[in-house]
């Protein structure tokens, strides 16, 4: 299984960023979590097939409708396998 951390910035809080990884992960079929962080950018913890993680990087330069994004770094992670693809509060 590949992890990978991914922070995305730009016009992306405020923008259904979040909402549209939920539904973009269910599709790729990924693990992992999507939350805003207070400096304005969005933190993406994704795990699954490397091909999976590589296309929802990916992805994440494209974003939702309203979004526009800037920046997309993608680093590895090595944390505990999550269950399905969750929505989190802000950190």
């Amino acid at each position: 299984m590949t992890m990978q951390r991914v922070f995305v910035s730009g016009k992306v809080q405020r923008t259904g960023y979040r909402d549209w990884a939920v539904r973009k992960a269910q599709e790729l079929g990924v693990k992992g979590w999507v939350r805003n962080l207070n400096d304005g950018r969005v933190e993406l913890l994704v795990a699954g097939d490397e091909s999976a993680v590589t296309a929802m990087a990916e992805a994440c330069r494209q974003g939702s409708e309203h979004s526009r994004v800037e920046h997309v770094e993608a680093l590895p992670a090595d944390e505990r396998a999550p269950m399905g693809f969750t929505k989190r509060f802000t950190a």
